[in-house]
């Protein structure tokens, strides 16, 4: 797969981040992606139906990150046009991505309408085969939370594309300034549910707390490993001899 790194910022603010070597690069694995969804919608589609094997070499050579990009940056290009479903469009709204006129035009899918809307539905519907947690599943009001103690939602943004599954974005919270809602910094200390990794993310890179309702059991059986008190280790002088 094209492991080029999708650039998340726009060329002018990259150029204030002095880091336009990563924007072009970046930009020119767009183009190549759009290009490629071109090719695939133009190899599948026989004039009346579009083979849902399509989206497969697509996702093979340029993940769902930067095919999502590509995607929702021509949904927001092509907004006026009626001919996309409201439903892709939604979902293209959900998705940030700055605006570069010149440069997302260059982005922009050209495939005909009404068959690239059955490739973004093909792309959503393949998204939610992986069946991963979203904001759907999470409760309270994020931005006024504390975290500690709960079981958090990564999101998929900061996962690499490999680590895609359940067991992989929740965390357990277990202290750092970011579980706290209005400090300054982000930091939150948590333990993996899928492996028992421990380590720090931002509390940005959070999209909530879980609804225990759909907490699984395996994380459940983990989560109630990491919370059980512990018995503390018996003083030397009060062991006894066997």
């Amino acid at each position: 797969m094209n492991e080029t790194y999708l650039y998340p910022y726009s060329a002018k603010e990259a150029r204030e981040r002095n880091e336009l070597s990563l924007w072009r690069e970046s930009h020119r694995a767009n183009i190549a992606c759009r290009e490629a969804i071109e090719d695939a919608i133009r190899r599948s589609f026989d004039g009346m139906h579009l083979n849902e094997d399509c989206l497969a070499p697509v996702l093979e050579e340029y993940g769902y990150k930067r095919t999502a990009w590509v995607l929702a940056n021509t949904l927001h290009e092509l907004k006026w046009d009626g001919r996309f479903s409201p439903a892709n469009k939604q979902w293209a709204e959900r998705r940030y991505i700055p605006q570069d006129e010149r440069h997302n035009a260059a982005i922009t899918v050209r495939s005909h309408p009404a068959v690239l809307d059955g490739f973004v539905s093909l792309y959503r519907k393949a998204v939610q085969a992986l069946n991963l947690f979203g904001a759907e599943h999470c409760v309270g009001d994020r931005a006024e939370q504390d975290f500690t103690g709960k079981v958090l939602v990564l999101s998929p943004d900061t996962l690499k594309e490999s680590c895609w599954s359940q067991a992989d974005q929740l965390w357990y919270a277990h202290d750092g300034f970011g579980c706290r809602p209005h400090a300054i910094r982000r930091s939150v200390r948590c333990t993996c549910l899928g492996d028992g990794e421990t380590t720090r993310w931002n509390r940005h890179e959070f999209i909530g707390v879980l609804d225990e309702k759909y907490l699984p059991d395996w994380a459940r059986e983990k989560l109630m490993e990491l919370t059980a008190p512990r018995q503390e280790e018996p003083a030397a002088d009060e062991m006894k001899l066997e």
